[in-house]
């Protein structure tokens, strides 16, 4: 669950916020990354297989794009088109989130955006007995404890991992999770995906 949202004053002129916000910030966003890439409008029209003036209004904000343009100008650009329609006006340097509460109901991310970070953070909770399989993908896994206990099981190797304890590993290997324990273990597990 993402951290609250921030406020930011902008003096005497009332930003749009809500939808009309993210509304709003299409034109701008899709202009910078156009410049960015060194096109034209015309340039980005044929690629996108839009008309000039349609692109021209979109970044003008004349035009609220349909879907359908929006697919097609976000993959031009090389971006999702969540790019566009995140209310990210007021970008935090930092994520912050709160999950102390919530692992009963299931795995929380804990981690940014993957648009802005290469880190991929997962808090869980395994019940007693319970027993997970890790994802398997070419990076590496970082795994801390936070209360009771696990045995991991990498690539045949077998280890314990404590509360207070991390344990390491390139992620691309077999990965099983076990809570052997009477108590739930809690733990977050971080995964930076290679390259």
């Amino acid at each position: 669950m993402p951290g609250e949202p921030l406020s930011v004053s902008t003096g005497d002129l009332a930003a749009p916020t809500g939808w009309a916000g993210v509304v709003d910030a299409i034109g701008p966003k899709v202009r910078a990354l156009r410049l960015e890439r060194g096109l034209t409008l015309q340039q980005l029209a044929l690629a996108a297989d839009v008309s000039t003036a349609s692109v021209h209004k979109v970044e003008r904000g004349d035009m609220v794009p349909t879907v359908t343009t929006l697919l097609k100008i976000a993959g031009a650009l090389g971006v999702p088109v969540r790019h566009f329609v995140e209310d990210d006006g007021a970008i935090p340097t930092a994520v912050h989130t709160r999950f102390a509460d919530g692992l009963a109901a299931g795995p929380v991310m804990i981690t940014g955006s993957p648009d802005r970070f290469h880190a991929r953070g997962t808090a869980i909770r395994l019940a007693p007995g319970e027993e997970r399989a890790g994802p398997r993908r070419a990076g590496e896994t970082l795994l801390v404890v936070l209360d009771g206990r696990l045995d991991v099981e990498i690539a045949a190797e077998r280890y314990v991992v404590n509360a207070g304890e991390a344990l390491h590993y390139p992620s691309g290997m077999e990965q099983r999770f076990v809570n052997p324990e009477a108590t739930p273990a809690e733990a977050v597990v971080v995964d930076v995906p290679e390259g």
